[in-house]
């Protein structure tokens, strides 16, 4: 085996062997990737070696579909927020008090990222994670969305933070509810439901008490199930008894939830997830929210990967909020089923190009399975 220097790794580097510490207790295995929390936790660890039989395979985050699909500098850099979160809930799950710096660090990073390249933003946020807690991708994805939003509400600057950090811990009182219940595949029983609903008190609780955020980040989270015509959960506040920024996480988190695979069900991919949303008819949700989320997403979101009508595979780059069915998409699979190379893909506007138009959405999965049958 060959040593390998701590300092000299990087987050997103695989290896086409195993990678040891101490020459027996494995790393990483082969072809997975090295994370920030892995480097960190060696030095924590004060190991200032590794080692390997393998060689370099990748330098970078994500896989080579996932850079192809999404752009390597922004999944590299949502990889390594999704990493921050999940240490967070993981030192959380294991009853512990997450530290609240770790927590202001996520959110003003992503925050800044969002200020910097929302659109480059957007397109990770529907590749999978391999998390070791299911509520830190859901997290940051809730940050994006939820900022996104308020963004185009034009809300102030120290609002906008107070609704990203409530976005980000609003489920951590699912921290609290038994695992059976949380991983249970059938439906759940009537005391089973009602456990699951105290969830957003722990959240409260958690948020103000034990964290000291300010009363404002705890509120959003606790009232994010109440729905718009009364019948949510935990006081049944109807409308606009709802605070606004509860009514945003609202849509944020079910919009979430529906994209991200859960034990009982099948997740869902952008596009579909939008319409249902938007199928909602002012059951749950302020229909002024939905058209504000509709114009901050669109109904193809950015980075969504559809097929034309000429069979090639695009992305979309860009929506346009007077025609969202139409947005304008850059071609990655030609319709002979190329992969057309970075320098030779062409954007392809929707708009004026009459004759192209969006035949179905699909996931990167789901490009995957069609890759494997050609």
């Amino acid at each position: 085996m060959r040593s390998i220097k701590v300092d000299e790794l990087k987050p997103g580097m695989k290896f086409s062997k195993p990678v040891y510490m101490d020459g027996e207790n494995l790393l990483v295995p082969e072809g997975i990737e090295v994370k920030q929390k892995d480097i960190d936790r060696l030095r924590r660890w004060e190991v200032t070696e590794v080692q390997t039989e393998g060689e370099i395979l990748a330098e970078s985050g994500g896989t080579s579909q996932d850079r192809m699909f999404y752009g390597e500098g922004a999944t590299f850099e949502y990889n390594k927020a999704v990493d921050l979160a999940d240490n967070i809930f993981i030192q959380t799950n294991d009853g512990g008090l997450p530290d609240k710096i770790d927590i202001d660090e996520v959110v003003e990073n992503v925050f800044q990222l969002l200020i910097e390249k929302p659109d480059q933003l957007i397109g990770p946020m529907f590749q999978v994670q391999n998390t070791q807690h299911s509520l830190s991708q859901s997290a940051v994805n809730c940050i994006i969305l939820a900022v996104l939003i308020g963004k185009n509400l034009k809300l102030p600057n120290y609002q906008l933070v107070n609704l990203a950090t409530a976005a980000f811990l609003h489920d951590i009182g699912m921290t609290k509810i038994p695992k059976a219940i949380l991983n249970k595949s059938g439906a759940l029983s009537e005391k089973e439901r009602k456990v699951m609903t105290t969830h957003p008190i722990y959240s409260y609780r958690i948020i103000t008490r034990d964290l000291g955020y300010a009363e404002e980040v705890g509120r959003t989270a606790l009232y994010h199930h109440e729905r718009w015509d009364g019948k949510g959960y935990p006081k049944q506040l109807k409308g606009k008894e709802i605070p606004l920024t509860s009514r945003i996480l609202s849509v944020v988190d079910a919009y979430e939830a529906m994209v991200r695979e859960r034990p009982y069900r099948d997740s869902m991919i952008g596009y579909r997830a939008m319409r249902q949303i938007l199928n909602d008819n002012s059951r749950r949700f302020d229909a002024e929210i939905l058209k504000v989320f509709l114009k901050s997403m669109g109904i193809y979101p950015v980075g969504s990967i559809v097929i034309l009508n000429d069979g090639s595979v695009a992305k979309v780059v860009r929506n346009q909020k007077e025609v969202p069915l139409r947005p304008v998409v850059r071609v990655l699979v030609s319709s002979s089923g190329r992969k057309i190379p970075t320098e030779q893909q062409k954007e392809v506007d929707l708009i004026s190009s009459s004759g192209s138009f969006i035949v179905k959405a699909v996931s990167v999965g789901e490009m995957k399975k069609i890759n494997q049958k050609k």
